[in-house]
C-alpha cells in the first residue's frame, strides 16, 4: 500500500465519521426533550387507562420532541379516535400519529 493511498483513506475514513457525528447532533434529542418526552408518555398512558370507554392495554404510546405516536389496537371504531383525542389534550403534545386499528 503506498502513502499516499493510505493518507487518502485516513482522511476519507475522518471526513465520514465527522459526518456522522453531525447528522447524529441533529437528530438527538436535550435532556429537557428526554424529561418532557417521558412526562408526555406517562401522562397519556395514565389517562388513556383511567379511560373506562377505552381498553388501553392494546395501545403503545411514544413521543419524540412532543409528536406522540399512537399504535396497537382497540376493540372497536367507535374507539379508533378517542385515544388521539385524549393524546392531544395533554401538556406539551404538539401533534399526534393515529395509528391505531381496530382488531378483528
Amino acid at each position: 500500500m503506498n502513502i499516499q493511498f493510505a493518507s487518502r483513506l485516513v482522511l476519507l475514513a475522518g471526513l465520514a465519521s465527522s459526518m456522522i457525528g453531525c447528522a447524529e447532533w441533529r437528530t438527538s434529542k436535550t435532556l429537557g426533550q428526554n424529561i418532557d418526552d417521558t412526562t408526555i408518555v406517562a401522562e397519556v398512558k395514565s389517562k388513556l387507562a383511567t379511560d373506562k370507554s377505552i381498553d388501553s392495554k392494546n395501545i403503545t404510546v411514544s413521543s419524540y420532541k412532543g409528536t406522540v405516536q399512537l399504535s396497537g389496537f382497540v376493540n372497536s371504531e367507535s374507539q379508533l379516535n378517542k385515544p388521539a383525542a385524549i393524546a392531544g389534550e395533554v401538556k406539551g403534545v404538539r401533534r399526534v400519529i393515529n395509528n391505531l386499528v381496530v382488531a378483528r
